[in-house]
């Protein structure tokens, strides 16, 4: 071999070592930048990758106005002109806002029941919205001997529900999920001779062969100091829903998810007939069912975090 071969010979080793040298820190290189981005990824709060909600539509302002109205008419006790007023004023406003509106006329305990339902079409309701717009027939609660033996003006209990399925009326998008909005008559009448509680509610349900996948009742829920508790009688896993949704719009404040009062009320008959049910309620109202529930005692803030969440709540509905 001579010295021009053995240089030929020592050059194309030398070019074949660099190649394979070169080709194994290519591989490296390109493992380390996958490893780095698979990191990346499994790093990545999964929240970013969710796409943002649409923003809520209600106006708690115009809810809280929405009481002050009621509260104008004065005593919505039934049969009474104030009773008379805001059923026809309830009538307008969700006409105004495009529902269909029907009047349930019937009676219970010889006493007339007037229960507005509100629908968007003829289409049987997945959900059902609730309130009672009636009120006590006597301020009972009243430490006044004066006071307790005439009506109070129900600002929160019975106003602030209506103002709040009102809101709801005029802002819920129409492509939801087929939905009734029912405003219930003789809802508070119980221990009086002749009365019970939840009149309306019962005659709603008897009388209207539907079997909704969920029925929600807003019931005293304008307090100004607003503690919504767990109702221990509501279905569970609507129930974790709802105050889900209020805690991811930032209002898990008043939404406490710890159960504290059974109550009786408009969802009782629902629940009777096996139809999943919620009371979304505030029962820590030391003004409940006296002359001092006026609209001072209500928060629009208040309004606005229980419109929200049912808003939100009935928008993600499938």
């Amino acid at each position: 071999m001579n010295k021009q071969t053995v240089v030929a010979y020592l050059t194309g080793v030398s070019i074949l070592f660099l190649a394979v040298i070169g080709y194994y820190a290519f591989s490296f290189s390109q493992e380390t930048t996958n490893a780095s981005a698979a990191s990346t990824l499994t790093q990545t709060p999964a929240a970013s990758l969710t796409e943002t909600p649409a923003p809520v539509s209600f106006d708690s302002l115009q809810a809280y106005a929405d009481v002050q109205t009621q509260v104008a008419f004065g005593p919505r006790t039934p049969g009474s002109e104030a009773h008379a007023q805001v059923q026809a004023w309830i009538r307008a406003e969700l006409e105004s806002a495009g529902w269909v509106v029907e009047i349930q006329k019937t009676s219970r305990l010889g006493h007339p029941i007037f229960n507005i339902i509100a629908k968007r079409n003829a289409e049987a309701p997945q959900i059902i919205l609730g309130a009672h717009y009636d009120t006590r027939l006597l301020a009972d609660n009243d430490a006044d001997t004066v006071s307790k033996s005439k009506p109070g003006p129900g600002a929160n209990d019975g106003a602030s529900g209506v103002a709040v399925l009102l809101e709801l009326a005029r802002s819920l998008p129409k492509d939801t999920v087929p939905l009734w909005l029912v405003f219930f008559d003789a809802e508070d009448q119980g221990r009086f001779e002749g009365w019970d509680w939840i009149l309306g509610s019962q005659a709603f349900v008897a009388e209207n062969d539907i079997q909704p996948r969920a029925a929600v009742i807003v019931d005293m829920i304008g307090d100004a100091n607003l503690n919504i508790h767990f109702e221990k009688n509501s279905t569970p896993a609507i129930r974790q829903e709802i105050w889900d949704t209020a805690a991811a719009l930032g209002h898990g404040d008043v939404f406490i998810q710890t159960e504290k009062f059974s109550m009786i009320d408009d969802h009782t008959p629902f629940l009777a007939e096996n139809i999943p049910a919620v009371d979304i309620i505030d029962f820590d109202y030391p003004y409940w069912h006296t002359a001092q529930d006026t609209p001072d005692k209500v928060s629009a803030q208040s309004l606005g975090a229980v419109g929200e969440t049912l808003w939100q709540w009935v928008v993600n509905q499938k």
